[in-house]
Parts: structure tokens; C-alpha cells; sequence
């Protein structure tokens, strides 16, 4: 599994805008490169990126070849209650990577 940066506060105000960060390490081969051997790198890219607080989706993006790899994306969302922050990123071949960050709110 890929390695994922994920930068959520641990605590906010109910109300408040939070900024959040989420960053996976993935390499973004468009399909488009010749490897060492001569043969081309087959396209793989993380096309779909969705984010969910609590049961109701918060942020998502397509993602397309021109975006770079390792891909960082950020955004603010709105503290309203106690809980889980879900992040999902879909590869090209289907495979789904998650990670979550617990948010505490007063």
C-alpha cells in the first residue's frame, strides 16, 4: 500500500473552517515513457480522489496524467461534529487506497 500524508487538526470548534491536506506517494506513469529496457511503462495513475466526513462527501477530484506524482491536494471543510475524516484514492487498475483522521470537536 501506498504511503499517505494525511494533516487534519485533532481539535476544533464546531463551525469552524478547517484546512485539510492529504498527500499519497504513488508514481502517476501516464503510459506515455519508455523504460530502461525499451518497452513501454504501462499507465498507471490515481484517477479519483474523495474525501468523506462522517456520511457525507466533503471534497472529491478526478485526476488525470498531467497531475504529478506523488499528488498533494488540499481544502477546507467546515467542523461540525466529532469524528472520522475518510480519504480514498482509486487507481487505474481499480485498487482502492484509504486513510482516516479523527477530528474532536467543541
Amino acid at each position: 500500500m501506498p504511503r499517505t500524508l494525511i494533516n487534519v487538526p485533532k481539535t476544533a470548534k464546531a463551525g469552524e473552517i478547517v484546512e485539510v491536506r492529504a498527500m499519497i506517494a504513488h508514481p502517476m506513469e501516464t503510459g506515455q515513457r519508455m523504460g530502461v529496457n525499451g518497452a513501454m511503462i504501462p499507465r498507471d495513475i490515481v484517477n479519483r480522489f474523495v474525501c468523506t466526513y462522517g456520511s457525507e462527501v466533503v471534497f472529491a477530484a478526478d485526476l488525470w496524467p498531467a497531475v504529478s506524482a506523488n499528488p498533494f491536494l488540499s481544502f477546507s471543510l467546515r467542523a461540525k461534529e466529532a469524528g472520522v475524516i475518510t480519504f480514498s484514492w482509486t487507481e487505474d487498475s481499480g485498487a482502492v487506497h484509504v486513510a482516516t483522521a479523527d477530528i474532536t470537536v467543541t
